[in-house]
Parts: structure tokens; sequence; C-alpha cells
């Protein structure tokens, strides 16, 4: 399945507003090993004047990466954090695209809605949609979470979508699940019974499931990361 999804496409295919140009990307750790990260990582407020100052130190309008990332800030919610160290929920399973709320977001290939939902639990995804794709006979899903509200009103189970085209924009910490504005975009190869959710942090006891589960989106993305390639090679 690593193969197929690579050769989907040669070139980079965009989840967020093609017109912005992947010159104005930059990649991103926020990760444990991350020592920059020395202000208050429960608060959403605190990590938006950190990546305000990230962008201007950089120059660049979006931050990325994240797959497989071992992260800190699942512990302020309870919805993560378990008693057991290997229970506890912290290692991250999609990449995330951090930038300003109201950006486009974009189905990755074509598609039909498969479900949404608004996951509401504190540091949860807020509104989620998740769309279905069948390709030369294999299926699989993509995953788009921290939406806007307005992003799930009038959708449809079902519903066709075309590669590139706009299903929602992002949302702000008040419906994100508290999180600076950012896509989380995440594959996933079974679905199980899931509706407009999915989990997109692994314990370490259910990584190796995971890890098989839910492939490196850049297989599709193929943005240019040290960190992004190295998780590529170990979903082998």
């Amino acid at each position: 399945m690593i193969d197929f999804l690579r050769n989907i496409s040669q070139k980079p295919l965009h989840v967020i507003d093609s017109s912005i140009s992947l010159d104005a990307y930059t990649p991103i750790s926020i990760a444990i090993s991350n020592k920059d990260l020395t202000f208050d990582v429960a608060s959403s407020k605190a990590w938006e004047a950190y990546l305000e100052n990230f962008f201007l130190k950089n120059k660049k309008t979006v931050a990325f990466g994240g797959y497989l990332e071992q992260r800190d800030i699942y512990s302020r919610s309870e919805h993560f954090n378990k008693l057991s160290e290997d229970d506890q929920r912290n290692f991250h399973l999609g990449v995330d695209l951090w930038c300003a709320a109201g950006t486009d977001v974009l189905a990755v290939l074509d598609g039909e809605i498969h479900s949404f939902k608004n996951n509401t639990n504190y540091g949860d995804y807020g509104p989620t949609i998740i769309i279905k794709h069948s390709i030369e006979g294999k299926e699989f899903y993509s995953l788009y979470g921290h939406l806007s509200l307005a992003s799930i009103e009038n959708l449809s189970v079902g519903t066709k979508v075309k590669e590139g085209e706009k299903i929602g924009v992002l949302g702000d910490s008040s419906v994100n699940g508290d999180y600076a504005p950012h896509l989380h975009f995440q594959l996933i190869i079974d679905i199980e019974d899931y509706e407009g959710d999915y989990p997109g942090v692994a314990s370490k006891k259910m990584l190796d499931f995971y890890k098989q589960n839910c492939p490196n989106p850049n297989l599709l993305l193929k943005l240019p990361y040290e960190t992004l390639i190295e998780g590529l090679s170990k979903t082998r």
C-alpha cells in the first residue's frame, strides 16, 4: 500500500489553499525533543504567539510536520492522558499544516464524503471531515481535522468531491479543540467502525498497529522535509 500511495501522483498534492506556494512552507517540530518550546503548551494563545514569531523569523506562512512525532501537548487533556505511560496517547499520526484560520481546505484526491462530525472533547479535532477514496480497486480514507463549524453544515454522506476541491476552511481555537489554527491531515487504510472521527494520536503500546493503518501523509503531499521522509522509511 505504501508504494501504491506514493505512486498515485508524481507531483505534490494540496490539502490547503493551492494558491499558497510551496516556497511559503517551512518545517516545524513540536516534539518533546524541541527545547525551544519553553512556553505553556496548554495555552492556545501561547501557541499562536509562538507561531506568529516563528513565521516572522522564517518569512513563511505555513508550518508543517508532525508525523509520528512524540508530543507533550496532549498531556493537557484527559481525552489523551492515561495513568500508564504505555497507554498515554502522544504519538501523532498525521501531518499538521499550521496557518491562518479561514484558510481553504481541499480534498487531496477524488472521493466521496464518508462522514463528518464535531468532535468536542477538549484537545480533540473539533469539526472533522473524512473522505473515502477508491483508486484502482484500492480503498483508503483521508481525514481533515480542526475545521470551522460552517465546514460541516450542509454536508451529505456520499457526496462526490474532486481532487483540489474546497471542502471547508480552518477553524480558530474557539471551535478546533483549543489549538492555534491548523489542519490535521491523516491517511487511514481501515476506518473500522468510526464515523467523523478516528484516532489521530496513538499510545506507545498501539503505535505499531497505527503506523501500518495510518501511512505517512507525505506519500501524497511530497513535502521536502527530513522528518517526514524519515517517517516514510518507518512505515515501510
